[in-house]
């Protein structure tokens, strides 16, 4: 998974990172939106556009929200 969602999301949901999209990767997960990682081209739009900085390159993930992978992944299964 290149790109993943952080708890930032959750209550916010701007949905402008859903509409730079190219390959219309993330969904709504009810409380946060969330990065389908087997669709996400790894373009990096929907990081630079989100206006809570709630989204990050996996390898880049701040301390603390490694828990977000998971809760991305799971949504998927």
């Amino acid at each position: 998974m290149a790109y993943v969602i952080t708890t930032g999301c959750a209550g916010v949901k701007d949905a402008a990172c859903t509409e730079v999209c190219p390959v219309e990767c993330i969904h709504d997960a009810g409380d946060q939106f969330v990065i389908d990682p087997g669709e996400c081209i790894n373009c990096g739009l929907c990081a630079v556009t989100c206006p809570v900085n709630a989204i990050f390159e996996n390898s880049d993930l701040p301390a603390g929200h490694h828990a977000s992978i998971a809760y991305n992944r799971h949504f998927f299964l």
